[in-house]
């Protein structure tokens, strides 16, 4: 599937077993001092089993560029809040002249279930609870008559993790430095809102519909179940669409899961049992949109509403079974957008790159059991919701959030008006991704201001699609505004550097989230060119239309269309390090590896730092047989990023096919050191192991890559070899079988 492109220069993690590649080299044997290892160097293909041949080993390539552009990542990290700055989350609501014994029946009374459904890039005006009129959702206009329904509810950043990931946590991108999917990893101290009801009682369960939202991330965090199982092992231009998982599954799971749960609990709400947070993540309205029959002919005409009305189903499902099982009044129900989307608007044909309300307004409706429906209009950010749950279920929050309860405006107990929710919101796609200027702003109150080289402020009362900028006719509000963006940023920015850790680089899943559109070419972090002026997004929406363009081109296998409107976009960025880095990598699929040689070397001119361009030189380099120049390569993409285990593991391949044995034993190795649930690393290591004669070891290291790839059937067959040479031939025969149906 064609997802947001983001192009950045850290490598992505992986989520499975290896890396689907593009072609095979064959027949390169090792020197006869290391006869007895069949073996050669494959660039993969979608299979784990990077060849068919008994100890093979697979130089890892990535198969798909894909198709939009994602969302960057920043270097900002906030200050986790001082406990005495929480001073606005007003904490357990007492009802006034409440007798004793109704204070003790409140205090035992038991917590409520938690449903929190989020669906991804979800607007709030397509939905006709809030005045939509091209889609039917009956389900979620039926549940917003049963809840409090938000009007003004504003996510701080329009991409899918950091906008989780400040649900999750109650706290902006600057606290936790998740501004992207790429370069960062939530850190494991961070306190979730999973961690801190898993702490305190409940059962936790989450059901994802995207890689982009993969536990490598850290969203996990605090769940007993997180089930993110993605087929990462099979994926060529045929099969995209593994790296999301269409809704009707995510919610099959997700039933499965609570019925299996209340089957050995309790379903009766006075059954005494821990009470479950379940979170589900509908990924469909995501581009590209290719909703399922009957939606796709009912919308045929705007397909993105065909996404929202399967979605809205699939919401049904998960609020028909809690009514089913008498359940659905005593459950704390959240249903969240993370961001929306631009549907053309201001250029912008998905969301990521700008800041306007339409990709920052979403739907938040909020159901909490005996809590009356009513309409709220203040305005209010995504990071509120994670202390109004835990003012609910009677938790107190942790001083790094950020957000606010809006439990008395749920209740009715706070005067509209009475406080207010800090709405900032943020970019960097446009920085890390592209070298133009990041985005940030702040709104409230009718009045709405962007920091950006051409200065933005409007009216969004009077101008709610944000087209009059009267940023020079009201110097004062704009600079009144600017000021307040600064103040909050300093108040939430840490000054110990970032708080994100860096995740595992894998050109595995990199590729595997570039098939939902997201390319990296940045890390997390950025330096200011040398007083440069930065282009302002505004003037290169065009430019970035037009490469995303030729992404999808691409990532379908047309890369001569491709190439052709890369070159257009290099005519306005003649020098920008995407364009080249895409160039090279659509030569290298045409398997013209002489231009991409040419094309990645052009790119690490321009950042000779940029790690995957050199990783993927060497990848050309093999292909050319210069072997010598790929060990330089790999071993450079390793020396700049020390988490890149596909490097580790190609080295080995390289240095094997040498007939290095001891070199190559290292890096493999190294490889799985990185990450001990690299199949392909792991099962390379065992065969070495079993060549060394070292059975036992060889048993562990084949036993660890079939847990971690159930489906890799050349892991199975040399299990069986490695088992046959220890003696277990009842083990032996097991694993060669199950290798036969692999």
């Amino acid at each position: 599937m064609i997802r947001r492109l983001s192009v950045t220069k850290n490598m992505i993690r992986r989520t499975s077993a290896c890396l689907p590649p593009v072609g095979r080299l064959r027949n390169i044997r090792h020197s006869r001092s290391c006869q007895g290892i069949s073996f050669r160097l494959a660039l993969a293909s979608g299979n784990c089993e990077a060849s068919s041949s008994r100890g093979s080993f697979a130089i890892h390539r990535s198969r798909k560029l894909a198709s939009f552009l994602l969302h960057l990542a920043g270097c900002l990290l906030a200050v986790m809040r001082p406990a005495a700055c929480f001073s606005r989350n007003p904490g357990p609501i007492a009802a006034p002249a409440t007798s004793a014994r109704a204070l003790t029946a409140e205090r035992n009374r038991p917590k409520p279930d938690v449903l929190f459904l989020t669906i991804d890039t979800l607007r709030a005006d397509h939905l006709r609870c809030y005045g939509g009129t091209g889609v039917e959702t009956p389900n979620i206009d039926a549940l917003a008559r049963s809840a409090v329904r938000f009007t003004s509810a504003y996510t701080p950043v329009p991409i899918t993790l950091p906008a989780h990931t400040a649900i999750f946590t109650g706290s902006f991108p600057m606290a936790t430095g998740m501004h992207d999917f790429s370069g960062n990893k939530l850190p494991s101290g961070v306190l979730t809102l999973a961690r801190l009801l898993h702490d305190n009682g409940y059962a936790t369960a989450a059901f994802i519909g995207a890689a982009v939202l993969d536990s490598r991330f850290g969203l996990n965090q605090g769940f007993d179940t997180y089930y993110d199982h993605f087929d990462f092992s099979r994926l060529d231009e045929t099969n995209l669409d593994l790296t999301e998982r269409r809704g009707d599954e995510v919610v099959s799971r997700a039933l499965g899961w609570l019925k299996e749960y209340l089957a050995q609990t309790g379903v009766a709400p006075a059954t005494p049992r821990k009470p479950f947070f379940l979170w589900v993540h509908l990924y469909d309205p995501h581009f590209p949109y290719h909703p399922p029959e009957p939606y796709a002919t009912r919308y045929r005409s705007h397909l993105y509403d065909g996404e929202i009305a399967f979605a809205d189903a699939q919401v049904g499902r998960l609020l028909t079974f809690l009514k089913q099982q008498g359940l659905f009044d005593t459950t704390a129900i959240v249903v969240a957008g993370d961001h929306g989307e631009g549907l053309g608007e201001h250029g912008e044909k998905t969301h990521g790159f700008f800041i306007y309300n339409s990709t920052l307004h979403v739907p938040l409706l909020l159901r909490i059991p005996g809590v009356r429906p009513r309409v709220v209009d203040d305005e209010v950010s995504l990071v509120d919701v994670m202390p109004t749950l835990l003012q609910e279920v009677k938790i107190t929050p942790p001083a790094s959030v950020q957000g606010r309860s809006l439990l008395g405006l749920a209740l009715g107990r706070s005067q509209p008006g009475s406080a207010s929710s800090e709405l900032y919101a943020e970019t960097y796609l446009p920085l890390l991704h592209f070298g133009w200027s990041r985005l940030r702003g702040v709104q409230g109150h009718g009045l709405k201001y962007i920091d950006a080289p051409q200065p933005e402020l409007y009216d969004t009362r009077a101008d709610p699609h944000e087209l009059k900028n009267l940023f020079h006719d009201r110097q004062a509000a704009a600079q009144e505004r600017h000021e307040q963006l600064l103040t909050l940023i300093r108040r939430y920015t840490p000054s110990g550097g970032s708080a994100a850790s860096k995740e595992l680089t894998d050109p595995a899943l990199l590729e595997r989230l570039r098939s939902l559109g997201y390319v990296a070419v940045s890390a997390g972090t950025f330096t200011e060119a040398n007083g440069k002026p930065l282009p302002d997004p505004k003037d290169r929406v065009q430019t970035y239309e037009l490469f995303s363009e030729a992404m999808s081109e691409g990532q379908h296998g047309r890369y001569r269309e491709s190439l052709e409107k890369l070159a257009q976009a290099e005519k306005t960025e003649p020098a920008l390090l995407a364009i080249r880095y895409l160039q090279a990598l659509d030569f290298y699929r045409l398997k013209d590896y002489s231009q991409a040689i040419a094309k990645f070397r052009a790119a690490l001119e321009l950042d000779p730092k940029f790690a995957l361009a050199s990783y993927y030189l060497g990848l050309a380099q093999v292909q050319t047989g210069d072997m010598e120049g790929a060990a330089g390569s790999f071993g450079r993409a390793l020396e700049l990023d020390p988490t890149n285990f596909s490097a580790a593991y190609n080295l080995g391949a390289v240095e094997l096919k040498k007939g290095h044995l001891g070199q190559a034993l290292a890096y493999f190795q190294r490889a799985v050191a990185i990450n001990p649930d690299y199949a392909q690393g792991q099962e390379a290591l065992g065969e070495m192991y079993l060549y060394q004669k070292r059975n036992e070891d060889a048993i562990r290291a084949f036993e660890r890559a079939v847990e971690v790839a159930p489906g890799f059937g050349k892991a199975h067959y040399n299990l069986g070899r490695a088992y046959q040479a220890a003696g277990r031939m009842a083990d032996a025969q097991r694993q060669f079988n199950q290798a036969k149906h692999q």
